[in-house]
Parts: structure tokens; C-alpha cells; sequence
């Protein structure tokens, strides 16, 4: 939807800016400019959506080849080097701090269970070494090979199906 609002806004803005200026760039070969604009248009568009830098290599390349396209016109070589740099140059500042923004450590799963310490909340009848706990606002049934007591802090070594393995917080687990 973005992008479709940024291409129109990008039509109906180049009419006039070429009618100014860019009339002779666009008489050079109209294909190298669109492919430009277009090229522009992929790299704001890689501002805004979660692709880790898709669409701003696309944008770089289309910019390249409608740089060599407009190599005709009177558009200095190194002006379109540097601004192929400037271009790559702000799609990896992007990917870099997009990567930066990752999670590092699982926030759901069996990797988030594993390893987390809570307490005890109860027993169940006649066997103290099963137990129920509370952890992630769920309450969990548990088994340890040691017998439990309620209260007591337990680590969260395995998980097997809906029943959590678990040993006592101050040893490492099995």
C-alpha cells in the first residue's frame, strides 16, 4: 500500500520537476531515469519494511543500471560512483542496525522454559516428587528425581510434552 502511494506521489511529482529542469536528462533516455526513480523508490521503501536489505539492493542495482543507461547523457562518472557509494553505504548502516535490533535470547519456546527458576506451588497428593508450578502465567506440572516441597526454588531442566523436568534451583540439573 506504501509503495504504491510512493510510486503515484513519485509520477505525479516528475512531471513537473522534468518539465523544469529534467527535460533534457529524460530526452537522454527515459528508461535510465525511471529506472533511477524506481531505484529510489526501493531504497525508501527498505526504511520501512522488515526484508534485511532486499529491496535496498534492488534499489542499488536499478540505480546502477540507470546510471549506465544514462551514461550518454552529460552526467559525470564520478558523481554516479559516489552516489552508488553513499547509496551502499546507507543499506549496510541499515542492515547493521536492523541486525542490531534482533532479540539475542528466545523469548517463547522450549528455550525460554529451559533453564528459568520459580517456586513450587503445591504438590500432588501422596507424591512429593511431583508438584505443579507457575512460570510464564501458566501453571505447569512438574517431576523432579528429588523429593520436592512446596516453596521450594526449582530450575527448569526439560521438558517432556506438558510435564517439566525440574531440580533444585542451587544444583545445575541432571
Amino acid at each position: 500500500m506504501n509503495i504504491r502511494c510512493l510510486m503515484v506521489a513519485l509520477l505525479a511529482m516528475s512531471g513537473p520537476a522534468l518539465a523544469a529542469d529534467g527535460l533534457a536528462l529524460l530526452t537522454a533516455n527515459p528508461l535510465g531515469f525511471w529506472l533511477i526513480a524506481a531505484g529510489v523508490a526501493l531504497l525508501i521503501a527498505e526504511a520501512a519494511l522488515p526484508n534485511y536489505g532486499v529491496a535496498g539492493l534492488g534499489g542499488i542495482i536499478l540505480c546502477v543500471i540507470g546510471a549506465i543507461i544514462l551514461t550518454n547523457a552529460d552526467i559525470p562518472v564520478p558523481l554516479m560512483i559516489v552516489l552508488g557509494l553513499i547509496s551502499g553505504f546507507l543499506l549496510i548502516a541499515l542492515l547493521v542496525r536492523a541486525l542490531k535490533t534482533r532479540p539475542r535470547q528466545p523469548v517463547s519456546g522450549d528455550a525460554a522454559l529451559l533453564g528459568s527458576v520459580t517456586a513450587v506451588t503445591a504438590l500432588q497428593a501422596g507424591n512429593n516428587h511431583h508438584g505443579w508450578i507457575q512460570l510464564e502465567g501458566e501453571r505447569w506440572q512438574v517431576t523432579s528425581a528429588m523429593p520436592l516441597r512446596p516453596g521450594q526454588a526449582v530450575r527448569v531442566i526439560a521438558r517432556k510434552g506438558l510435564l517439566l523436568e525440574v531440580a533444585a534451583a542451587d544444583s545445575q540439573g541432571a
